[in-house]
């Protein structure tokens, strides 16, 4: 019985295939279509994605075009090629805006771009462009069952944004260009006023605002030492009780200590 079986099933796999490859040679794309539709219902997106490929031209302006884009679509989507399901889902609802799967096929199309994102570490094309989409979706459908996926996307690119804008400011900050420290932490805070890594850019800001000051010719150090102590002020008022608050106190009682000297010579 169990040799039965693996002939049985060994029969039935040869049968499958050997009807693959004569619908990929067939000429017929009404069985390339019923092939490819029928190994999309089994899982088999690849061998699917093959005979749509080959039939989509035939059957642009006809009836079943519809079925047969969103299908060729998802077939991309279901093997993760997320720039091509992004772009096919895309271009079914521009052919096809009234269809009922219209709402699904933007879903698809918007997370397949928020999957293209790269690291925050790299240039961020690809996460604004997906933020656009995802955007796009929320204002077409509030209340899709999608929401709370789209919602939490956005919340992880936006955060990829905030994290790349931050991570400049504090390599100026890290390679002692001070003045330009203080300029992107100024953009930061002003670009991204909700952030949760607004303390750390507060701080940094009075950090790169105190190495200037310190380290700065004396005919600007005056004006220097007294905007370093603007930007810990503007530090202490937001964050009274902060894990840099220790180092801060510090960098502000020797900002002080130097200032008197003007104060002294006036």
């Amino acid at each position: 019985m169990k040799n039965l079986f693996y002939i049985l099933i060994t029969f039935l796999v040869f049968t499958s295939c050997n009807e693959y490859q004569k619908a990929l040679k067939s000429e017929d794309v009404a069985v390339k279509f019923k092939m490819g539709e029928q190994l999309y219902n089994d899982g088999k997106y690849n061998k699917a994605s093959r005979l749509f490929t080959q039939i989509v031209p035939a059957y642009r302006g006809k009836p079943q075009a519809e079925k047969l884009m969103f299908l060729d679509a998802d077939c991309y989507f279901q093997t993760r090629q997320h720039y091509l399901a992004g772009y096919r889902f895309e271009r079914f609802a521009t052919s096809y805006p009234r269809s009922e799967k219209l709402e699904e096929a933007l879903y698809k199309s918007a997370i397949s771009y928020a999957a293209l994102s790269p690291v925050y570490s790299k240039e961020q094309h690809e996460t604004n462009h997906a933020l656009e989409k995802l955007q796009l979706f929320a204002n077409l459908y509030p209340e899709s069952q999608y929401m709370p996926e789209i919602n939490q996307l956005v919340k992880d690119l936006q955060y990829k944004l905030e994290l790349k804008a931050y991570s400049i400011a504090k390599q100026y900050n890290h390679i002692t260009d001070y003045k330009a420290a203080i300029s992107s932490f100024n953009n930061f805070i002003a670009d991204f006023p909700g952030t949760t890594l607004r303390e750390k850019a507060a701080y940094y800001r009075f950090d790169s605002a105190y190495q200037l000051a310190v380290k700065s010719v004396e005919y600007k150090k005056e004006e220097r030492l007294n905007s370093a102590i603007s930007y810990y002020n503007s530090f202490k008022k937001s964050y009274p009780v902060s894990e840099f608050s220790e180092n801060a106190e510090k960098m502000v009682e020797d900002l002080k200590q130097q200032l008197e000297q003007y104060s002294t010579k006036s």
